[in-house]
């Protein structure tokens, strides 16, 4: 796995942390700079730095072990995002209401709940559009921004498909439902504290709006049923596709495998929600792709943009690695600690590594390996080590939205959003009006608990 790669690597030097902290500057201030020239070379510029970093880790370093791992991990990353992507977007669903507080507040409860069984992706792209059209006229940015600190984040805390990390744990021997108990009170705590804060806010948007397209039909038309769902046997390529991530090598020795740099690189998983999404789309209905603007700009963003993060941040998670693992860091690993350290380095970097990296930490103090299953079990279900394990995984999912970068769903509902015409905050502005005054203090609320709880 990654994080053992990073834990036993050395650091490289720091010029080489500088193409992953240029590519977050880009990212944060190219669409807001210089729009035009970003968007016609986004592109070139996040896959010309991954390519340098990983020719340096290859040709350099010859750490092809830790290259190939990254880009295995990139590719199951897009294979899944692209094909709960397909099949999201292959489902029209429209809530023939008008928006008003306590409707987004019931729907982003629905989707924070349904995100922990069909994870924060698959959550996310089923509902961010049916959520744009049940506002119409009144939809602002901060509808979107709160979508994505509840449905795309917090909500998936409640079982190991909610999140990669938690997913990993899963496979590493924590049982499937510890989520679900432990994990239950930081996702009430922070989902309502959310909810409210929205709830707040949404009570101050103009209301009754001008009459949405809804409304027009309704009074033309007469009463419409409570939604309309298109497309809904493509449940089915969902299912598919979920049931694909338990297609893991670590668990299934016996699955096919590519030996690539001394590594058994497995494709299986990645080529079954391929191929669903493939299907799903080949028997997608007219009418659902034309209702949700189908097409794949989005998701070929995030790809390429992704590919750039994947590799340029190489040196950055060995180099938070190598520090974490010093001495006079380990000894300050209390759950509040690791909370922090964790989330942190989690909205900047991928939150998988980061919390294995945190949780082997964490175990290697308690004289516990991270690769043994009974060790792990272990580690979990003691009363002495399980406020560490419950500080990681709420700190590696939680702090996934305090920037667009923190989880995948961010930037794929963001650019869904404006492709639907809602004019986002750009990387500061999101993190500087919405994630530090609205979720920094839930994430603090929740540190609270976790230490007194």
């Amino acid at each position: 796995m990654l994080h053992t790669l990073l834990l036993s690597a050395a650091a490289p030097a720091w010029p080489w942390l500088l193409p992953f902290f240029g590519l977050l500057t880009l990212i944060a201030t190219g669409p807001l700079l210089f729009p035009k020239l970003w968007e016609k070379h986004y592109a070139t510029v996040a896959v010309g730095l991954g390519l340098l970093v990983l020719g340096y880790y290859g040709i350099v370093r010859r750490d092809w072990h830790t290259a190939v791992e990254t880009l295995a991990e990139y590719f199951s990353f897009v294979a899944l995002l692209t094909a709960l992507f397909v099949v999201g977007s292959t489902m029209y669903l429209n809530i023939n209401r008008q928006g008003t507080p306590a409707r987004n507040v019931l729907l982003l409860g629905i989707g924070s709940a349904l995100a922990s069984l069909i994870g924060t992706t698959g959550a996310s792209l089923l509902l961010i559009r049916p959520f744009i059209r049940l506002n119409d006229s009144r939809i602002r940015p901060y509808h979107i921004v709160f979508f994505i600190f509840t449905v795309s984040n917090a909500g998936g805390l409640l079982t190991p498909l909610g999140d990669p990390p938690l997913f990993i744990g899963y496979l590493r021997g924590v049982p499937f439902f510890w989520t679900t108990w432990h994990l239950l009170a930081p996702w009430l705590l922070g989902t309502g504290l959310l909810l409210l804060l929205f709830w707040l806010k949404d009570r101050r948007n103009p209301y009754p709006a001008p009459l949405s397209g809804n409304e027009q039909r309704r009074a033309l038309q007469g009463p419409l049923p409570l939604y309309d769902l298109n497309g809904h046997y493509n449940l089915l390529w969902l299912l598919v596709v979920l049931a694909a991530v338990f297609l893991d090598p670590s668990r299934l020795p016996w699955l096919p495998y590519l030996p690539i740099a001394g590594l058994k690189v497995s494709v299986v998983r990645e080529v079954v929600q391929l191929g669903a999404a493939w299907g799903c789309y080949r028997t997608a209905h007219h009418k659902a792709l034309k209702a949700n603007h189908f097409n794949f700009e989005p998701i070929q963003e995030v790809a390429l943009l992704f590919f750039g993060i994947f590799l340029t941040m190489m040196p950055a998670l060995q180099t938070a690695a190598q520090v974490a693992s010093s001495p006079a860091v380990a000894q300050q690993l209390t759950p509040t600690s690791l909370y922090w350290l964790t989330g942190v380095l989690s909205a900047f970097l991928d939150n998988a590594p980061t919390y294995a990296s945190f949780v082997s930490l964490s175990m290697a103090g308690h004289q516990l390996p991270f690769n043994d299953a009974d060790s792990v079990r272990q580690f979990a279900e003691s009363a002495a080590t399980m406020p560490l394990l419950r500080a990681i995984s709420s700190g590696a999912v939680l702090f996934g939205a305090l920037t667009y970068i923190g989880n995948g769903p961010n930037f794929l509902v963001r650019a869904i959003a404006e492709k639907e015409g809602v004019p986002m905050p750009s990387f500061f502005a999101y993190i500087g009006r919405y994630a530090l005054p609205y979720l920094l203090p839930v994430l603090g609320i929740v540190s609270g608990w976790l230490l007194w709880g």
